[in-house]
């Protein structure tokens, strides 16, 4: 059987979250959810500034793009590009090109489990992400998830972000 890769799709600006529900509804309609496993808009965490007040928010890593790991075919072409807010595949003549392991790493779409011995109230320092060289106490491990919550000093008080395992390092 042929192996799921990631796709990048076009979309209108300003129109990822309709792009991503019209394609779940064609997902639904055609029945492609053993040829489509997930579609996603890439999101980050930042730190924004709003007078005077600092929060961190989720924000849009590639306006105008969709993430979908799929696997391809010309039939399902068809299907992709003309659904409502998508405007095509990226790759050469509109044709799907798929992402690169070291393109799927760089944008995280893939878990990459990490054997970690981790419990509550542990030190770790926060290795990736907006929040990088901050030091933290964790509060939660979820090692199903690969997830912890770590309370770390932002602003002058203490504030809980979620973060991956492969973010983070025990001090």
């Amino acid at each position: 059987m042929e192996e799921a890769k990631w796709y990048v799709l076009h979309t209108f600006s300003g129109y990822e979250n309709v792009a991503k529900e019209n394609l779940e509804t064609v997902i639904e309609k055609y029945n492609l959810k053993d040829r489509i496993f997930d579609v996603i808009i890439p999101m980050e965490d930042v730190i924004e500034e709003k007078n005077g007040k600092k929060k961190l928010i989720q924000r849009k890593i590639m306006p105008c793009y969709l993430l979908v790991k799929m696997i391809y075919g010309d039939d399902i072409w068809h299907n992709i590009t003309r659904t409502r807010g998508i405007t095509g595949f990226v790759g050469p003549k509109g044709r799907p090109l798929a992402l690169t392991e070291d393109e799927i790493r760089k944008m995280r779409l893939e878990k990459i489990a990490v054997d970690m011995d981790l419990e509550k109230n542990d030190r770790v320092e926060i290795i990736d992400g907006p929040l990088n060289n901050f030091i933290g106490t964790i509060e939660s491990v979820n090692k199903e998830n690969q997830r912890v919550k770590v309370v770390v000093e932002m602003f002058g008080r203490d504030t809980p972000v979620d973060l991956d395992f492969s973010q983070i390092r025990k001090v």
